[in-house]
């Protein structure tokens, strides 16, 4: 599928439901974020914004972007009725197509998957060319399916953290993986359903001196 059936998947998929009014962080970003300092952040995908909204809330500077631009003005809305406004900067991007400018001490991909094509080692790689020495990129993807998850095929293989990161290919003598591991936690799914499901934590930090420009590489 293109792109353009992509944005138009997502733009439909936020406009036909209503806009959340108190989106909450994702969980591993909360215990993973909360004793860093406060800096620049990039949000890959940021949805209905809850990522956002927190991190600007701890005092970190927030650009937030998603290929929906439904999601985009909702969470721009919400960041001004919250005064947070001058902390958050949504905008629209294809990953596929564009990447943000900017350099970053923090880029936060949480669950950053979806059916449509998308070279997400590409990305994974642009982010960490955004990175200031010493900043981090923190990707957080599924590692089990949950019981209400849109996909229930029992083949569906996750692949691990190092494997990500393999995939990344990040010159090992600027970029350090800091963390690679499968933590387990409870979920609350749709109608407060409950149950089991693994993370894949993924967090690589930048050393000092490189290229600190954000590019989507060839």
């Amino acid at each position: 599928m293109s792109s353009t059936d992509a944005v138009a998947f997502w733009d439909g998929v936020y406009a036909g439901r209503p806009a959340a009014t108190d989106p909450r962080p994702n969980v591993r970003l909360a215990e993973l974020v909360s004793g860093l300092p406060t800096g620049d952040v990039l949000d890959l995908g940021c949805g209905d914004g809850g990522d956002a909204l927190w991190l600007a809330g701890q005092g970190w500077k927030v650009v937030a972007v998603d290929i929906s631009a439904v999601a985009v003005a909702r969470l721009t809305g919400l960041a001004d009725a919250r005064g947070l406004g001058e902390l958050v900067g949504a905008e629209q991007h294809d990953l596929h197509k564009s990447f943000p400018q900017g350099q970053f001490d923090l880029v936060s991909a949480q669950y950053l998957h979806t059916a449509f094509d998308l070279d997400r080692a590409t990305v994974l790689r642009a982010a960490a060319h955004a990175l200031r020495p010493g900043g981090r990129l923190l990707v957080v993807d599924h590692g089990s399916t949950a019981p209400w998850s849109w996909n229930q095929d029992p083949d569906l293989r996750y692949p691990s953290p190092r494997e990500i990161a393999a995939g990344i290919d990040l010159d090992p003598s600027e970029w350090l993986v800091e963390r690679a591991d499968a933590p387990r936690r409870i979920a609350t799914g749709p109608g407060g359903r409950t149950a089991e499901v693994t993370d894949h934590v993924l967090l690589i930090r930048r050393g000092i001196g490189g290229d600190h420009a954000g590019h989507l590489a060839p």
